[in-house]
């Protein structure tokens, strides 16, 4: 199966490496400056930015410029003969001006897959305008349940809006190449970077549907469920998810309290929810006594749910990371990468080999050279 990916920044690219990790042969189109992540540092390792890299092992690359007629016509000649589906989320409209757009490849081949990553979706009022992640965290509702009660909206870490929507993306390439096994007929799948922020707020819009009251922010705590969140402890932070019953009386147990437990204001999760701030007063300077690791010795004991707040070098080096082998080391890349969170069989899909110099592919893959274009 072959790729082509007319994407830059995170989303596309995303995409398309997730493609690439799964077995396919997927053609990064670059304009002659190469895709903008490739500067997005430091740090810098091989030649790119550590973003960059991240995000584009398992392809080639291949430099056109697009307003050229030569190049353009090496592109859909690229795409009639060889490809199964293209990826693309360059600005609103920007392909279709240029020929090169969903409708006019599939009329050119209409067993195409053509997968468009947008910022507001296909449609509506606000469906030309472009968008990145963080505008999607706060379009989308995400900001106002993120942080800390009273403070300043404030953006999760991860590039969430932008890998879910390449996840979606992939995942709609793989339905439609399944359904074009079954029709012979190709199509358009459409995926967005706010239909992603508003499908990661489910349960919140679910809450405030059935209540009728907006949700708001909780820490590291989760609407709904009491107690649920992160512990300043002697020596660091510990997350207890005690999100039951019989957790929560364990929970007070391990702290030497089974009181509590009985106490009316907290005999059930609708009682503990209500009487979050009371609750948890209780909790917070008992927490403060010890350090991590006795409270997870003792909360393990117990069955509960916990985990320490952990930096990435804790992560990275946990050897829960390193049993899972997730951390891989791919061919071409002086550092190792994260790769794909699935396996198949107990093995882990490994990309072929890293991200590609900029045109490293553009002879080979489209016949004649356009990086001086």
């Amino acid at each position: 199966m072959l790729v082509v990916e007319l994407g830059h920044s995170v989303a596309a690219p995303y995409a398309g490496q997730v493609l690439g990790d799964l077995g396919a042969q997927v053609v990064k189109i670059e304009k002659p400056g190469g895709d903008d992540a490739r500067k997005w540092g430091p740090p810098f390792v091989d030649g790119a930015s550590a973003t960059f890299q991240a995000l584009n092992r398992s392809k080639r690359s291949v430099v056109l410029n697009l307003r050229d007629d030569a190049d353009r016509d090496a592109l859909k000649d690229l795409i009639r003969t060889r490809a199964d589906a293209v990826l693309q989320n360059l600005r609103p409209g920007q392909l279709d001006g240029l020929g090169l757009g969903a409708q006019d490849m599939l009329a050119l081949k209409p067993s195409l897959v053509y997968c468009n990553l947008g910022a507001f979706g296909a449609r509506g009022p606000l469906a030309g305008q472009p968008g990145y992640d963080p505008l999607m965290q706060a379009f989308g509702g995400i900001m106002s349940v993120v942080g800390e009660p009273g403070r300043p909206a404030v953006r999760v870490g991860p590039s969430i809006i932008d890998v879910g929507t390449g996840m979606w993306a992939a995942l709609g390439i793989v339905s439609a190449l399944l359904r074009r096994q079954l029709t012979g007929r190709g199509s358009v799948v459409d995926v967005s970077l706010f239909e992603t922020a508003a499908a990661w707020m489910t349960m919140h819009a679910a809450q405030f549907l059935a209540g009728g009251q907006l949700p708001g922010k909780a820490g590291s705590g989760q609407v709904g469920i009491v107690p649920y969140r992160a512990y300043d402890t002697a020596d660091g932070e510990l997350v207890v998810a005690a999100g039951n019953d019989g957790l929560f009386r364990g929970f007070c147990t391990v702290l030497r309290h089974p009181e509590w437990a009985d106490d009316p204001r907290f005999a059930g999760n609708p009682d503990r929810v209500r009487n979050a701030q009371a609750l948890y007063a209780l909790l917070e300077p008992e927490m403060l006594r010890h350090g991590n690791a006795h409270w997870i010795a003792l909360l393990q004991e117990q069955g509960i749910p916990c985990a320490p707040v952990q930096n990435v070098r804790q992560m990275l080096e946990h050897p829960q990371t390193r049993a899972l082998d997730i951390l891989r080391q791919v061919p071409g890349s002086s550092i190792p990468l994260i790769g794909l969170p699935l396996s198949f069989d107990g093995e882990r899909p490994h990309g072929p080999h890293g991200s590609p110099a900029l045109g490293a592919d553009t002879l080979s893959s489209v016949g004649s050279d356009s990086r001086d274009s």
